[in-house]
């Protein structure tokens, strides 16, 4: 029995790397006799653009309810009106809204795991150039971020009287019960990877919040500690999320597993992709109970598109990530297995350094986005022997 493959290639960039994602899932999974049932869904910007009315197909919702895997490109395509903003429906949500967002409410994808690991070989783009600024080792954390509220709750609105917006609002929603899930999630994570923080090798949970402030921070403080009470082996730590910014780039080997509300992970976690060599590395997890969907954390950048330029590592790597979320949920190990392959192609291709993008190595010696896939396809057929 194949397993239900959705795919969500999106906008822009979005459709280019999903399509190296699934060169290596085919790559891994044909040797080991994995099958797919895939199905591609349109959705985003320009899909909203062609069809005038959704940014998704009507029977989008139910193919990805009945999916095993959800794997999402990207979306948000420019106003053809010049506003300077994104495509809107004519509710103003971002044309793209649909496959993300809308996944996460209604499937109750609570759980945004964000993992932070800088690979050998990889070097960091700072002032126009390429050096190692963190080392390889020292990296290696998880930034969990609940996905279903916070600022993100549609409570919100604007107010226009005569016409012209005057007041917006965006009201930020924690519950105890959205708290309990997350956080929940974040201690499990912590004690499945039996890591440790690299600084000390201790296992170490970091609520990341602003509770000298806000009510809802207060209130995800305590339900913090209360979970932690129940994992007296991990190591129950907090960190205002201002002063976290600078830690997390001074000193991140201390960090293990941290978890936070919407916002405050939505940007944290684009900091922290600096570590591990930038967006282009970076991969996010959307993880419920029963569903998941898994995307590289960049924007679908569409000064970019058609130009076979952008990395499609991150997209390789949530391609892992899916996998292994999968192997677990149906006890499966091949697909542990294909999962292991595609990092450690990734990691070979990486140490290398001869077929990487322009983020990694700069123009001069930039390979092609579909260059990278096929390297990393068949350094992981090689893994698999």
């Amino acid at each position: 029995m194949p397993y239900k493959l959705v795919t969500l290639g999106g906008d822009g960039t979005g459709p280019e790397v999903m399509r190296e994602g699934l060169k290596v899932l085919h790559a891994v999974s044909e040797p080991l006799g994995i099958e797919w049932a895939i199905e591609d869904v349109p959705c985003g910007g320009q899909y909203y653009l062609e069809q005038g009315d959704l940014d998704w197909p009507s029977d989008a919702p139910q193919k990805c309810d009945a999916a095993d895997l959800i794997l999402l490109g990207a979306v948000g395509w420019p106003d053809p009106a010049g506003t300077g903003g994104p495509v809107l429906m004519k509710d103003n949500k971002m044309a793209g809204f649909s496959p993300v967002i809308g996944n996460r409410m209604r499937l109750n994808l609570y759980a945004n795991v964000r993992p932070i690991k800088l690979y050998p070989g990889v070097q960091h783009r700072i002032h126009g150039g390429h050096k190692q600024i963190w080392e390889a080792g020292k990296v290696d954390m998880v930034i969990i971020r609940e996905n279903t509220e916070g600022l993100y709750a549609p409570t919100g609105g604007k107010l226009a009287p005569g016409g012209k917006a005057d007041v917006a609002i965006d009201t930020r929603v924690i519950t105890r019960r959205a708290c309990e899930q997350v956080i929940r999630h974040a201690f499990e994570l912590c004690k499945r990877r039996n890591k440790g923080a690299p600084k000390d090798g201790k296992l170490r949970v970091t609520a990341i919040i602003k509770d000298n402030v806000l009510h809802g921070c207060q209130l995800f403080r305590d339900v913090f500690f209360e979970i932690g009470a129940e994992y007296p082996e991990i190591e129950k730590d907090t960190a205002i999320v201002d002063a976290f910014t600078q830690w997390l780039v001074g000193q991140p080997e201390y960090y293990d597993v941290c978890v936070t509300s919407n916002m405050f992970g939505d940007i944290v976690t684009d900091l922290a992709s600096t570590l591990q060599g930038g967006m282009g590395m970076a991969v996010g997890g959307n993880i419920g109970k029963h569903n998941a969907m898994f995307e590289p954390i960049h924007g679908s950048a569409p000064k970019h598109a058609g130009k076979d330029k952008v990395n499609p590592i991150a997209m390789i790597l949530s391609v892992k990530e899916g996998l292994e979320w999968l192997a677990a949920r149906k006890d499966d190990a091949t697909l542990t297995k294909a999962a292991e392959a595609i990092e450690a192609a990734v990691v070979e291709v990486l140490e290398k350094g001869e077929t990487l993008t322009y983020d990694l190595v700069g123009n001069d010696r930039a390979s092609k986005c579909s260059e990278v896939g096929s390297a990393i396809a068949e350094a992981a057929v090689r893994k698999l022997g």
